[in-house]
């Protein structure tokens, strides 16, 4: 007899574990809540779908428990899901070490998906269909779901459906609802890869500026963490690559309601021995005929010189010759560090995953749960969140991969 497996969520880590799973000799359905699989990897990659990243290891992930997610992440790399999608029909290409689809569609990446689905006999997929409830019969020895007013009995269930980002994909929080009800706990979850929300009543003077830049975090328990790019100014805060590797962190310090400060530096690349001085000394010769705004021009962005002269204590109009050498040191100073003060995030509706979820050290090395064995768990449901760059996707592959040939086992 075929072994019935019920794959809740048909995201990209559902898709993944329906096509492993079939290919192993199992009778798979996908039980997906929305009126499509794959709704939110159409938003990936702003569009282009970063599949994945050649610079792939544990170090780009976040989790309670490093050495487990290690394990995995070491049976299934970016070579293996180049060669699955090549399989398909999907030619891929490096980009910045990312990986993308030839084509830039994240709609290709899905299609090629959707149509390995449809080719797969032994694979259905229901639709509409949003599971609310999950027992384990012992008697029958099968998994029993409830969705869409309808009953399912499997051998075993992978539970793909994804965290509480970007709900409106359909990523609810419901899988965590289904993941207590079997008995398993909990790493509280917060938005991450997400816009920062900052105390300081200037930001809307530089909002829409970019600026390459390094931003610290004193992370109590992690220590000193710096992410460096293109910081981007918004009106209530900072977005942009670095602020959204250091958005998961940030949230977990704020959540046990501590003060978070990040130091912001404009210029990473210029040493900080002797700064101030090496720079007053060079503009020397234009000091005595130039206003202040005109003595800084060309250190910064315009609008962003502005905003640190005045933090300052300067004028931009004043005389630079007349302005107290303090003063000027000050404006340079805080080229090097400029600190905020992070009062919150964006929701999770902007999110782009989640940090938390269910923890690795209650999962075999199969990814099949201990608390109730024959249900297994892929993707963002657990405690696994990468940075950007095509790491979370990749993640998708890899854990859905992988469930899906131990289930079919």
């Amino acid at each position: 007899m075929k072994r019935t497996i019920g794959i809740v969520g048909g995201g990209a880590a559902g898709m993944m574990a329906a096509i492993l799973a079939a290919r192993n000799g199992a009778e798979v359905t996908i039980l997906e809540g929305n009126d499509r699989v794959g709704k939110k990897i159409l938003s990936t990659g702003n569009g282009r779908c970063n599949l994945g990243n050649v610079n792939f290891g544990q170090e780009m992930y976040s989790t309670r428990n490093p050495e487990q997610l290690k394990g995995w992440l070491e049976q299934f790399d970016t070579n293996d899901i180049i060669e699955f999608f090549e399989v398909l029909g999907l030619l891929t290409k490096q980009k910045n070490d990312g990986l993308y689809p030839v084509s830039e569609q994240a709609s290709s990446v899905l299609d090629t998906l959707r149509f390995e689905l449809a080719r797969e006999q032994r694979i259905h997929v229901r639709t509409g269909c949003k599971v609310e409830s999950i027992r384990c019969d012992e008697r029958k020895k099968c998994i029993l779901l409830r969705g869409g007013g309808e009953d399912f009995s499997f051998d075993r269930v992978i539970l793909t459906c994804g965290g509480r980002a970007a709900p409106k994909t359909g990523s609810d929080g419901s899988g965590y609802r289904l993941a207590e009800m079997l008995g398993h706990s909990l790493i509280p979850v917060v938005p991450a890869l997400v816009q920062l929300k900052c105390r300081e009543d200037w930001f809307k003077s530089v909002a829409g500026v970019r600026a390459e830049a390094e931003i610290v975090l004193e992370d109590p328990k992690a220590g000193t963490v710096a992410e460096r790019g293109e910081l981007q100014f918004v009106d209530y805060g900072i977005s942009g690559i670095p602020v959204f590797q250091l958005s998961g962190r940030v949230n977990y310090i704020l959540r046990e309601k501590k003060e978070v400060e990040l130091k912001i530096d404009f210029l990473p690349d210029h040493t900080k021995e002797d700064f101030p001085e090496k720079l007053i000394r060079a503009r020397m010769p234009i000091e005595s005929c130039s206003t202040v705004e005109e003595y800084f021009t060309g250190v910064l962005n315009r609008k962003l010189m502005t905003l640190l002269i005045k933090l300052a204590g300067l004028k931009p109009t004043e005389p630079a010759g007349d302005a107290k050498t303090e003063k000027i040191r000050r404006v340079y100073e805080l080229c090097r560090e400029l600190k905020v003060h992070v009062t919150g995030s964006n929701s999770f509706e902007h999110a782009q995953v989640c940090a938390g979820g269910v923890p690795l050290d209650e999962l075999t090395e199969k990814l099949e749960s201990k608390k109730v064995p024959g249900v297994f768990f892929a993707g963002e449901i657990l405690d696994v969140d990468g940075r950007c760059g095509g790491y979370n996707l990749q993640w998708a592959w890899c854990s859905g991969w992988l469930a899906g040939v131990f289930a079919a086992q």
